[in-house]
């Protein structure tokens, strides 16, 4: 890490020591403009992990079949945490710096622990559609934490489609449920806010490392938790073993909660936090398809107007330039 430190300053004094690249040189606010090619990597891959993220919901109700919520949140946790901790080691990824730990300890909080604690213990009295409401939310409420953290200011026109596109899906996650609100929506509350704000540090500190690190040293910092965890709720909950219930499990921990974090985390650094949010506009609707495949849920026929809806939405906002 001092090695790649020191290589950055040398390139940083050639240069300033270069007339002509000082001249040409573009402003420091350019930088988090994405040339074409890496724009249209970094949408593919914030897509990819929308797409692992939108099988979370299905896969956690499978997992809920054989085990109890403790259990489901703190053995996934611990799993994917040894899968990351085993390529951090294969690889000899040194520790990052001290500046970055206090960011790694935000995105612990609230993508390895609070947001998957939080909406399974949600999906416990609530219907995958109903949940969904929170994942309507989550690219507006990232937007809003981008904003206040790294001094991102889009456009109105991106904030207009933004709200447009969540105000669908919420509309339409809401009629899938019959319009009731239930007791699981002060843990979907608390999940979309804790997430948003671990979204928003994951994408800041994916500019300055690899994404799948930061995952994997949030997952690492959380094993003091999740092994007594684990341990201590798998005694208390029974555990019924079946077909779904491990497949649900494997997901969530290596789907969801390492592959599905690390390419979407490198498809924020590139395309920014505030673009690659709104790209989770589409997850509900991919969340009900899954449902209707997976759990035998029924859609109305709204969903393809929705859908419809929400693609504009998301052409606008990514059309938009911060």
């Amino acid at each position: 890490m001092r090695a790649k430190d020191s290589a950055t300053a040398n390139t940083r004094v050639a240069v300033r020591t270069s007339p002509r690249t000082a001249a040409t040189a573009l402003p420091a606010s350019s930088e988090a403009v994405p040339s074409a090619p890496a724009h249209r990597s970094g949408t593919l891959q914030a897509a990819l992990g929308v797409t692992a993220f939108s099988l979370t919901f299905p896969a956690t109700a499978w997992g809920l079949e054989g085990f109890g919520p403790w259990s489901l949140v703190a053995v996934r946790s611990v799993l994917a945490a040894v899968i990351a901790g085993g390529c951090l080691l294969a690889l000899r990824i040194p520790l990052p710096v001290r500046r970055h730990w206090t960011g790694l300890a935000v995105v612990a909080a609230g993508v390895v622990l609070g947001f998957p604690l939080l909406t399974t213990l949600a999906l416990e009295t609530s219907t995958t559609a109903h949940a969904a409401v929170v994942v309507g939310l989550l690219p507006l409420t990232t937007a809003l934490f981008s904003a206040l953290r790294t001094g991102a200011r889009p456009s109105r026109t991106f904030w207009v489609a933004a709200v447009a596109g969540a105000a669908a899906v919420i509309a339409f996650t809401v009629q899938q449920s019959g319009g009731a609100l239930t007791s699981a929506d002060a843990y979907l509350f608390g999940a979309l806010l804790i997430c948003a704000a671990g979204y928003t540090e994951g994408g800041r500190l994916s500019r300055v490392m690899p994404g799948w690190q930061v995952v994997g040293w949030a997952l690492v910092l959380c094993l003091p938790l999740t092994v007594p965890g684990a341990l201590i709720a798998l005694s208390q909950e029974p555990v019924h073993l079946t077909a779904h219930s491990v497949t649900g499990l494997l997901w969530v921990a290596a789907g969801s909660q390492f592959l599905g974090l690390v390419v979407w985390y490198r498809g924020m650094a590139a395309i920014g936090i505030p673009k690659a949010s709104q790209l989770q506009l589409a997850q509900p609707l991919l969340t009900l398809v899954w449902s209707v495949l997976l759990l035998g849920e029924h859609l109305t026929p709204a969903a393809p107007l929705t859908a419809a809806a929400v693609l504009i939405c998301i052409a606008v906002t990514q059309r938009t330039r911060d």
